[in-house]
């Protein structure tokens, strides 16, 4: 994986890394393990997660059997 950080904030990691005394991939293992965590905790985020969950659901009913359970939807049709 590949990581693209702004300059500034890639010197404040290579920072807290070193008085730390740990790598930088340590230090950002640990940063996305918690925002992970945090939004697993999140509303919002679980309501959008739901809303993904949903979409994605009906587009593989559509590829599976060709029924688009959308109201209003035909198979190959458009709306």
């Amino acid at each position: 994986m590949v990581l693209r950080l702004d300059p500034a904030l890639a010197e404040r990691l290579r920072l807290v890394a070193e008085v730390e005394g740990r790598s930088i991939s340590d230090v950002a293992r640990e940063a996305v393990a918690a925002l992970v965590e945090h939004r697993r905790a999140d509303k919002h985020f679980r309501a959008l997660l739901e809303e993904n969950l949903a979409s994605h659901t009906e587009a593989l009913q559509l590829l599976r059997d060709g029924t688009d359970t959308r109201p209003g939807r035909a198979a190959g049709g458009a709306a």
